[in-house]
């Protein structure tokens, strides 16, 4: 007898300047992307890793219409108190439910289910939603948007990465946590790195500029992670790594020439065999001829200012 593997229903939401980058996430995390919001995966991803994912239905039943979907549910044992929701998304081509739609269709299912209904404070909570082609009814997981409270760390930088767009990055970089080494050696005021290990990843940091080393140690200690910082060049590093995430200087007081640049690259070429690039300008042929191969890229934009990111290996 063939083992039924479980599916996930995933839902999405971002800003159209933001697609991009959440498309190379999806592609980097569950293998693909989707041009709608919704995806299903047999990947399990805790939705809170994600800035883009809105939630995750761990499926039970799937059926091709609601009628169905209420027969499959009929008996099914629940012995906590529970509530069920339904899930409204925008895919265009899915008509909309709308308010009275939904509350009829949570009270139909939530009838079928033996157990306790708690519609105030639940222990458990079940979503129904309608994909493209299929009904779904599963176990319902929000997503917290974890990020938001790391942008009220106490040492700010101008020119760093957005928290929202760090931690796509190193869901870019390090699609599975475990057993992975990973070095930001750009690290600044190490708002990666905080997004790195608010997830359990095992990172650590390095930078040349003396004035932001130990910042970023403050910043890290203030949520309550432990990173390693240090003071170093890039250049300089000769442990090995499974992944460098890379944010290549930019602002005024680090212009940096296209030999430094190149020798940067190089040299991750040497402690890392997958490197995630962050830079304001094209670098393909500096990449190149350090030895990588670009698998992957998308950008990220802000209003007029863009940002690239390139998955080397």
């Amino acid at each position: 007898m063939v083992e039924k593997k479980q599916t996930y229903i995933y839902t999405f939401t971002c800003h159209e300047d933001e697609l991009s980058l959440c498309q190379l996430e999806m592609r980097s995390l569950f293998g693909f992307h989707t041009e709608a919001n919704i995806l299903e995966s047999s990947v399990r991803i805790d939705p809170s890793r994600s800035p883009f994912i809105k939630e995750r239905i761990d499926v039970i039943y799937k059926a091709n219409r609601l009628d169905e979907l209420v027969q499959h549910v009929s008996g099914f044992k629940v012995e906590k108190p529970f509530k069920v929701i339904v899930i409204e998304h925008t895919h265009t081509t899915v008509q909309k439910i709308g308010f009275e739609g939904r509350r009829k269709i949570e009270r139909e299912i939530g009838l079928q289910l033996s157990g306790q209904v708690d519609l105030q404070k639940p222990n458990l909570l079940f979503a129904v939603i309608k994909g493209r082609n299929h009904w779904f009814f599963g176990i319902y997981t929000k997503s917290e948007s974890i990020w938001l409270s790391h942008q009220k760390k106490p040492n700010h930088y101008s020119t760093a990465l957005s928290t929202r767009v760090a931690r796509a990055v190193v869901n870019i970089a390090v699609p599975t946590i475990a057993d992975k080494k990973v070095i930001d050696p750009c690290c600044g005021a190490g708002t990666v790195m905080i997004e790195a290990l608010s997830m359990g990843i095992d990172i650590e940091g390095s930078d040349l500029n003396p004035l932001v080393t130990q910042p970023a140690r403050e910043n890290i200690a203030y949520f309550g992670y432990k990173g390693k910082v240090t003071l170093r060049d890039i250049r300089d590093v000769t442990e090995i790594y499974d992944v460098a995430i890379i944010d290549m200087p930019y602002n005024l007081c680090s212009v940096l020439e296209p030999e430094v640049q190149l020798e940067m690259l190089q040299n991750a070429r040497k402690f890392s065999g997958k490197v995630v690039v962050i830079t304001i300008e094209t670098i393909d042929s500096l990449i190149e001829r350090a030895g990588f191969i670009i698998a992957d890229r998308c950008v990220a934009k802000k209003g007029s200012f863009t940002r690239q990111i390139l998955v080397c290996h």
